[in-house]
């Protein structure tokens, strides 16, 4: 496809995990590069960046203001996403393809391997001496990429989370004799920010309900203190709701859930068997009948439980990329900063500062005890829920 309009032309992907508001990322880019009058036209790449190898795009630019509307509230990824890493084989190869098509502006939205595919490209293209800005637009609900308060989809994932954690508590106190142990299985590749939402709904008086956090900064000795904690636990209170990442490794470094991984994918990311189920195993063998949840894929990007503070922040930081494309910045990503009244600015960070580095939970948000959160956290991520994210219940 070559382009037929004098303006240049901006291309847009999406990358990883879905979220419920990667979208509107999607959307408040195309907007301002609508709105700039300096983009002739937007294309968006199928699949991420396997889409300019294969040449898989689709044209945005006459997208209709009602299509885009309700795009922008839409989960997933709407023009698809992909996990391929570029091989350094790839690089011309792409380039080429977007000299061809006249792109001058490319945009990624993702996470930590999507940074480090923008900061490839952005070199590549510098050395090259190639006319091209590339910006990394920041998603992922692991809430894990550097230079960055909080990541877009972070917060919908906490509301997700917090709510059914909730849920479960309170269906798990009122029947501990049919099984007293529920586990709750959540995402977060290496760090425990999805695991510590969990906590977020217990406060005030719900504090007592409080599930217990297996949390990757914290990891336990073995399973049998992993079985000791809990069973502490059911004989405080006749019940115990433990929040388990699907990532969970020993102190030694031993998946919980096997040794073996199921999958690896191109980034040589390891996928192993479910800690909720082996751990429901051993601790219904240890006398404690004991059962597991997984929201998965369900709680990454639930329309329902978005929160309205992580969409309008998810298609801020898009527009703001599209136009720092525009005014020639390069090899950057959009993120948030908080100031000094509490609001966020963003902020343009160098890409290569995210590409490949995970940021762990602060050590001010871990409890004393290693299995909860401090105030501190809440009052990081609670605003970051939206109005009102947890409907008042009552105890009898």
């Amino acid at each position: 496809m070559t382009s037929s309009s004098s303006a240049p032309t901006m291309l847009i992907g999406q990358s990883g995990g879905a979220t419920a508001v990667i979208n509107a990322s999607l959307i408040g880019a195309l907007e301002a590069a609508l709105d700039s009058g300096k983009v002739g036209r937007i294309l968006g790449m199928r699949h991420g960046i396997e889409g300019v190898l294969k040449r898989d795009v689709v044209d945005l630019t006459a997208l209709s203001q009602e299509r885009r509307n309700l795009l922008r509230v839409t989960p997933s990824s709407a023009l698809g996403t992909g996990r391929y890493k570029v091989t350094p084989e790839d690089l011309d190869p792409i380039l080429d393809q977007l000299a061809r098509d006249d792109v001058r502006y490319l945009l990624y939205v993702g996470g930590n391997d999507s940074a480090d595919t923008v900061h490839k490209v952005a070199m590549h293209a510098t050395r090259r001496g190639q006319d091209l800005a590339v910006m990394s637009i920041p998603k992922t609900v692991d809430n894990d990429l550097a230079e960055t308060h909080h990541c877009p989809g972070y917060g919908s994932v906490c509301r997700y989370i917090a709510n059914t954690t909730r849920d479960a508590i309170y269906d798990t106190f009122a029947s501990p004799q049919l099984y007293a142990v529920k586990f709750i299985e959540v995402m977060g590749r290496d760090a425990g920010w999805v695991t510590a939402a969990g906590a977020l709904a217990t406060t005030g008086d719900e504090a007592d309900l409080a599930p217990l956090l297996l949390l990757p900064e914290r990891p336990p000795r073995d399973t049998d203190e992993i079985v000791e904690l809990i069973q502490d636990d059911v004989a405080r209170r006749g019940w115990s709701v433990v929040i388990v990442p699907e990532t969970l490794q020993d102190a030694s470094g031993r998946y919980v859930g096997g040794d073996t991984p199921n999958f690896v994918d191109s980034f040589g990311h390891e996928y192993y068997a479910s800690p909720g189920a082996a751990l429901s195993q051993v601790l219904t063998s240890a006398g404690l009948r004991a059962r597991y949840d997984k929201p998965g894929t369900s709680a990454r990007m639930s329309n329902v439980m978005a929160s309205s503070v992580d969409l309008a922040e998810a298609e801020a930081l898009g527009a703001e990329a599209a136009r720092l494309a525009i005014a020639g910045e390069t090899a950057k990503m959009t993120a948030l900063r908080q100031n000094d009244q509490g609001g966020m600015d963003i902020v343009a960070v160098p890409v290569e500062r995210v590409a490949n580095r995970v940021r762990l939970l602060d050590d001010a948000f871990l409890g004393a005890d290693g299995h909860s959160v401090t105030d501190a956290f809440h009052d990081y991520a609670l605003p970051l829920l939206g109005p009102n994210p947890f409907p008042p219940y009552g105890r009898l």
